[in-house]
């Protein structure tokens, strides 16, 4: 039999709400409250942990749920480039990517605890930014103090990504491919 439990999507991102709609998948959202720290340094590690830990403190709260986690980074440059603190910092993060190949590493957690499920993953895919005048920087650094590297390819108006090598949907933060299959691991419809 096929649970029928609605998912909690740990998560306020307006962007990974969007692609759980559009791929017809209920939820509910329960925002995690957690310190986005990590002991590790390599950026795959560095998002499946936080994306665990964010599902984990909801899961904890709502023990009879599904709770779904994710968690978003860029790394550039030997770098890993959270959201900016502010526009100063965009301007940086957006000075060090400008004409560069990034990679954007996106962790995904399923928790489940009355099941006694635990499932964790992560995709990673390659951005290669424009170059742009300092202008044109400038002017976007004041735009995404919500996004890690402080664009966000999704907007229309942001054209700082020249091309994607990899799931679109990763790079947004949630890539579908991983939360269908911990879905059907899961047994939910």
């Amino acid at each position: 039999m096929r649970a029928s439990a609605v998912l909690i999507l740990a998560s306020r991102s307006p962007r990974r709400k969007q692609l759980l709609a559009e791929a017809g998948i209920g939820y509910r959202t329960v925002p995690s409250r957690i310190e986005e720290v990590s002991s590790y340094r390599r950026p795959d590690l560095i998002v499946r942990e936080l994306a665990y830990k964010k599902a984990l403190s909801v899961a904890l709260r709502h023990p009879g749920s599904p709770v779904l986690g994710s968690d978003t980074l860029v790394y550039c440059k030997g770098r890993v480039l959270g959201k900016p603190d502010g526009h100063a910092d965009a301007l940086r993060l957006l000075r060090l990517q400008n004409g560069s190949w990034q990679s954007v590493h996106t962790g995904v957690a399923l928790i489940w605890l009355e099941k006694g499920l635990f499932l964790a993953g992560g995709e990673v895919s390659r951005c290669k930014a424009r170059r742009l005048p300092e202008t044109e920087l400038r002017a976007l650094a004041s735009k995404h103090h919500d996004k890690a590297g402080a664009y966000a390819v999704q907007d229309k108006d942001d054209m700082f990504v020249e091309r994607i090598e990899g799931r679109f949907d990763t790079v947004v933060g949630l890539p579908m491919n991983l939360v269908k299959k911990f879905m059907r691991k899961a047994g939910l419809d």
